[in-house]
Formats: C-alpha cells, sequence, structure tokens
C-alpha cells in the first residue's frame, strides 16, 4: 500500500517526532547527541528551516520545525539516513535504527505552536531524567528561559508571543502545571495574539 502523502505547504510548522527501533536507544553516549545535531546542522543548509524548539531523549526526538521551501520528509531524510549510518557503523550494528516513518503533526494554530513547545520542553520531567527543565542539557529550553544562545534554535518567534518580560512568562508557562513547581510559576500567563490577550492558567499537560 502506497504511503499516505503529507499534507505541506511552504512555511508549514510541524511537530516532528523520530523514535528508536523497538524502542531502542537512539543515543548511547554524549557525542551521539553531538553527531545528531551536527546532521541537522547539515540537513538545514541542504533544505533551509528553522527549528524553534527540541529535545533529544535517550530512544526518541522531538523537534518543532517551520519548513520554508522543502516538506519535511527532504529534511528528515538527510537527518535521519546519516544518522542511522553512522550509529550503525560505530557501534557494529544492522537493521533499522529508527522504528518505520517520523511522525509529523501540522502546527495549525498559535496556541498548538505554544503548547508542543512546552511538551518537548517538560519531555525530561516527565520522563523521570531531570528535576526540572532546565537542569536537562539536550533540549533548547536553556534559550527560553535565559539569555544563552542556542546555535540550533531559534526561541524568538514563540517568546515573541508572550507579554514582557517574555522569558519569565514563559517559564512560568512551562512550571503552571507542575505542582512542585514554586507558586510564582504557577501564576497566569498572559499570552498575546494580535490585540488580544489570552490568560493561561492550570493548562493540561
Amino acid at each position: 500500500m502506497a504511503r499516505k502523502k503529507r499534507n505541506w505547504f511552504p512555511g508549514a510548522k510541524y511537530h516532528i517526532t523520530c523514535r528508536g527501533n523497538r524502542r531502542a536507544p537512539l543515543f548511547e553516549e554524549r557525542i551521539d547527541r553531538l553527531k545528531y545535531l551536527v546532521f541537522l546542522e547539515q540537513a538545514r543548509q541542504a533544505f533551509p528551516f528553522r527549528l524553534h524548539a527540541y529535545c533529544l531523549m535517550t530512544n526518541h526526538v522531538h523537534l518543532s520545525i517551520e519548513t520554508f521551501d522543502h516538506p519535511p520528509g527532504e529534511i528528515m531524510k538527510v537527518i535521519n539516513s546519516n544518522y542511522a549510518r553512522y550509529f550503525n557503523d560505530k557501534y557494529e550494528y544492522t537493521g533499522h535504527v529508527f522504528q518505520g516513518r517520523y511522525s509529523a503533526e501540522l502546527l495549525d494554530s498559535m496556541m498548538y505552536e505554544i503548547d508542543v513547545s512546552k511538551y518537548i520542553h517538560l519531555n525530561p520531567v516527565k520522563a523521570r531524567m531531570a528535576v526540572k527543565p532546565e537542569d536537562y542539557a539536550w533540549s533548547s529550553y536553556r534559550a527560553y528561559f535565559s539569555y544563552k544562545k542556542d546555535p540550533h534554535a531559534y526561541p524568538d518567534y514563540i517568546l515573541s508571543l508572550f507579554q514582557k518580560p517574555a522569558r519569565e512568562a514563559y517559564q512560568r508557562y512551562v512550571h503552571n502545571s507542575d505542582p512542585s513547581a514554586p507558586p510564582e510559576l504557577r501564576k497566569h500567563v498572559p499570552i498575546l495574539s494580535g490585540k488580544r490577550i489570552y490568560l493561561l492558567t492550570n493548562l493540561p499537560e
């Protein structure tokens, strides 16, 4: 059966997920994650795109990307094929590294884009790999709550949707459903949409 063609148009944004085959690890050590990011940048050079958020877990990857002139399939083919070749060569494995085709959800609203960024940044906390999202080294979250640059991620767009000071507002937004977070991080968060302001409190995870 032929694969269903993905819905794509120039400027489309996606939440992309790639998983290890049979839930096996995609990354065995630090250098593996660094190599994945190298291949991501090679794909960006070949097929320009904007990476709004990312998280490299142990056996799966989350990417929030904005395409320009190329569909996500061309981008992910470069990343996944290069990484799979590297991974199999390094560990002397054979067979598939990734579990089937990558998943790509179209981000069709501003609120969905914002919520997906939160979901991506909280992944290590939900998996109990970190107590707080800022403790996890392999995501774009530090570029959102601090002024530390991330060479791979572009936080400016999502942050522009929050009232100033945007970084503090975004941090509250990410933490507002975490009962262990300090009370000041669980207050309502004003988000701008044109001339309208949404007050988000206790959002679902």
